[in-house]
């Protein structure tokens, strides 16, 4: 297993936001690149192959088994273009020319919550799974939560083979457990839990 990877600084170029880490390794350092994403056939075919990957290996994200690449490319079409007007933002863990990784950041609250931000959709290759990618892809949420003036994240993950451990080691609070919340991707019911966390500056 690799090392966590490290925390890189924020820069920005142009309109794109960039996070640079390394993953150490017996063998060479993997540089890994996490950018926000925009609509393009490449990145949505990218993306649809990560999200369909994750259902059929039994991941909660909402959709059921089988997904078909069309449902999938339809909800990444429209998520990018939610991302385009300010309504989310969507990021990409890069390996080369690959997108590994992905983890979406929901701008679009109620008037009464301006201050807060949800985090959905955080998935990684499986052939890129215990490198700490979906660690570096969350501190990048949080970071970019915190540019759009957020200060309360919260998310939810499923109680069987959710990524409670994940956000439980990164300073999330659980707020709380909603049984039989939802189908798991092959049939049969799962719970949920309901996390939260401050970040940045209160308003």
């Amino acid at each position: 297993m690799s090392n966590r990877a490290d925390d890189a600084p924020l820069e920005t170029r142009g309109h794109i936001t960039q996070f640079i880490f390394c993953l150490q390794e017996s063998a060479p350092m993997s540089r890994i690149e996490i950018t926000s994403l925009s609509a393009s056939p490449k990145i949505v075919d990218m993306l649809s192959e990560i999200i369909v990957e994750v259902v059929t290996n039994g991941g909660s994200v909402s959709f059921m088994h089988p997904l078909a690449p069309e449902t999938a490319k339809a909800f990444w079409n429209d998520s990018l273009a939610a991302a385009a007007i300010g309504k989310r933002v969507v990021l990409g863990a890069w390996d080369g020319e690959m997108i590994v990784g992905t983890v979406t950041v929901l701008l679009d609250c109620p008037p009464n919550q301006p201050h807060r931000a949800e985090i959905a959709k955080l998935m990684t290759r499986l052939s890129h799974r215990g490198q700490g990618i979906a660690v570096a892809l969350m501190h990048a949420a949080e970071a970019m939560a915190i540019k759009n003036h957020r200060n309360v994240l919260v998310l939810d993950t499923a109680v069987d083979g959710g990524a409670s451990a994940l956000y439980d080691g990164l300073g999330f609070t659980l707020a709380g457990v909603i049984p039989d919340y939802a189908l798991k991707p092959h049939g049969g019911l799962t719970g949920t839990k309901i996390y939260w966390k401050h970040i940045g500056d209160p308003l």
